[in-house]
């Protein structure tokens, strides 16, 4: 019997109830803090903005909706035109864009396979990228920089929801902490610049995102999209791999319709090549995942409305299982097979979900999409790209 696995959702238990308008309702004690820009004017609009990474996953729907906000004057810095680790590459990027802002996405990142097989990689080039771009950025006087950092940087066994305040109080989980401790510099260069030079630059730390356009690439995709590259490569490979010979069958007493594509004849035996998929871990780990136009909204936000150098969370404020995860995306694929848990791999961080209550009160960000019809697109949009 087919049965819809439940989908359970779990939010902080002082999760306040905001709507998505513009300002808090009377009732709530929650105040924006820094509203005296709440609309850009079109002289924010004219500023030059620089970003980084900006041909990548989140940088390529950033800039889209810049666009659509009226901002004119955008600059992508990417491969291969600019390679940031260099600083020359760096310096001749800053020359060429005379930037006012810069929204610096750019990193070295994958999922925990990744990560076990590169932690030096990771460590050296997210941590050079970012304190180089920012003290250049500090020498030419630019506006504003928009630090773009990772749930990463947060302890392994930070309380959950993950409140701003508990980012220093414990190591990050091993797998990620290269990765991780790297891009949390900038949250130290930020402060320090602001404290000694005036500098302006704010730090965001964005949940695990997702959506159209993800890295799909095996060796270095995150847990949705490698979860959705194995459901729908799963089908479509059973569906061409074992199709049934229009040949007389071996054994003379079975006869078999050449339309299920699942059944092979080796000689007098007949089996079934059932699909399967493997996924790393336990399955207990649970995360909080992000839609990606939700995080470009965050940041625009963030980047007109936000200057102050403390940490800010940017999520969507939820927690589910990798397991009920899983089961989600098997359901939304349509996947018909195995699931094999390879409880030799590592799980990860034990539990990811953050208090997004500050974005809110300090730039007036909650996120909208549904995270069952986020998933739809971004299978959508995986299987029109194949």
């Amino acid at each position: 019997m087919n049965t819809k696995p439940r989908l359970e959702i779990r939010k902080p238990n002082n999760d306040k109830e905001i709507t998505n308008n513009d300002s808090p309702s009377q009732n709530s004690d929650i105040r924006l803090t820094n509203n005296e820009s709440r609309i850009p004017n079109s002289e924010l609009r004219s500023k030059r903005i620089t970003i980084t990474g900006g041909k990548g996953f989140l940088g390529t729907h950033l800039t889209h909706k810049l666009k659509e906000k009226g901002y004119k004057h955008l600059f992508i810095a990417d491969l291969p035109e600019y390679n940031l680790i260099n600083l020359e590459d760096i310096r001749r990027m800053y020359d060429d864009a005379k930037p006012d802002i810069v929204i610096h996405l750019a990193a070295k990142v994958g999922g925990i396979g990744f990560n076990q097989e590169n932690p030096a990689t990771l460590f050296y080039e997210n941590l050079i990228m970012g304190t180089q771009l920012f003290h250049e950025g500090y020498l030419r006087r630019i506006e504003k920089f928009v630090a773009i950092g990772t749930i990463c940087a947060y302890p392994k066994f930070t309380p959950v929801p993950f409140k701003e305040e508990d980012l220093w109080n414990g190591y990050p989980e091993e797998t990620n902490a290269p990765y991780g401790l790297a891009k949390k510099m900038m949250l130290v260069q930020s402060q320090a610049y602001r404290k000694q030079y005036g500098f302006n630059s704010i730090f965001l730390l964005p949940v695990n995102l997702y959506g159209p356009g993800d890295n799909f690439d095996p060796k270095s995709s995150h847990v949705i999209p490698a979860l959705i590259k194995k459901c729908v490569d799963a089908m479509s490979n059973n569906a061409s791999r074992f199709p049934l010979p229009a040949s007389r069958i071996t054994n003379p007493e079975s006869r078999i319709a050449n339309s299920d594509s699942r059944i092979s004849i080796n000689e007098s035996r007949i089996t079934i090549n059932e699909p399967q998929i493997i996924v790393w871990g336990t399955g207990n780990a649970t995360r909080e995942f992000f839609y990606v136009e939700d995080a470009a909204d965050a940041i625009i936000l963030a980047m007109e409305r936000y200057n102050k150098s403390d940490p800010v969370n940017i999520g969507a404020g939820f927690e589910i299982s990798i397991k009920e995860l899983v089961e989600l995306i098997v359901e939304l694929t349509d996947f018909k097979g195995r699931i094999i848990w390879d409880k030799t791999k590592p799980d990860g961080q034990p539990r990811r979900m953050l208090d997004t209550t500050k974005a809110f009160t300090e730039f007036g960000f909650k996120a909208k999409t549904d995270f069952r019809e986020g998933l739809k697109k971004a299978i959508e949009w995986y299987k029109k790209s194949l």
